[in-house]
């Protein structure tokens, strides 16, 4: 076995990428309903429907491998999988050490803050509040450099921003919408909570929607999965794992 990931890891990236029929997909099973893992222990949800859709286009076999979202590009430039199908945000910065595919889809970010309360989404609104957010996130970023006298408060998963929301030890946080509309505000945790303030597309933080993240080198890879993204939007595929999740079109733009 160790031979054999030695010599994976010597044959040249974009070569190893034309050739392959099995590739390892990096997944967080963290981020309802994108990706979750439900109590038997099964993988769910978008993102990993998606997946094994653009699997099935390709025509290889894919593994899929549990990452905390934080540690998902060092795993990737580690060979650990070959590709991140994660609602990772397209974005320059991670443009810098990464490939990204086109986009599979594309969903505004929102404070949520429980019913009542007096904060205001504004600098002076949010000064020295407590703002939860999943760390590495094109939403950490965002409330860093935006609301500098907030007090930001990070975290490896999402629902562990959920449970301190709800537990009052913190006062808001900035998420996805549908993330935040399905995995929390339509659950028994998320009673008593709502949106508030504006919604956030602003490209230069929030990108160019979510994408499939790979290594620069691999090139075949790339141009495999923007052509499975096509094939699966034009064959009906995408509609269909779409509305399984969603009654409107989470795609987004044109």
């Amino acid at each position: 076995m160790l031979l054999g990931a030695l010599l994976a890891a010597l044959l040249p990236p974009a070569a190893f990428a034309a050739d392959a029929k099995k590739l390892r997909i990096g997944v967080e099973g963290a981020y309802p309903p994108f990706s979750e893992v439900t109590p038997s222990g099964q993988l769910k949800g978008f993102d990993i429907d998606i997946a094994q859709a653009l699997c099935a286009s390709m025509q290889v076999q894919c593994t899929l491998v549990q990452q905390d979202f934080d540690g998902m590009i060092p795993a990737l430039q580690a060979r650990k999988f070959d590709a991140i199908i994660a609602s990772m945000a397209i974005t320059a910065e991670r443009k810098k050490q990464v490939a990204f595919s086109d986009k599979y889809y594309n969903t505004p970010a929102r404070f949520i803050v429980k019913n009542g309360s007096a904060i205001t989404i504004s600098a002076k609104g949010l000064e020295g509040k407590k703002i939860g957010v999943q760390r590495s996130t094109i939403h950490d970023r965002f409330v860093t450099e935006t609301f500098k006298a907030a007090q930001i408060v990070r975290y490896t998963k999402q629902d562990e921003v959920y449970l301190d929301l709800a537990a009052g030890r913190i006062d808001v946080t900035l998420q996805d919408t549908v993330a935040a509309d399905v995995g929390f505000l339509k659950t028994p945790q998320g009673k008593g909570f709502t949106f508030i303030g504006p919604s956030y597309n602003d490209v230069a933080y929030f990108g160019d929607g979510s994408g499939i993240a790979m290594r620069k080198a691999d090139t075949d890879l790339l141009a495999s999965f923007n052509a499975a993204i096509k094939a699966i939007r034009a064959d009906g595929t995408y509609k269909k794992l779409q509305d399984k999740y969603f009654d409107f079109d989470v795609y987004g733009g044109p």
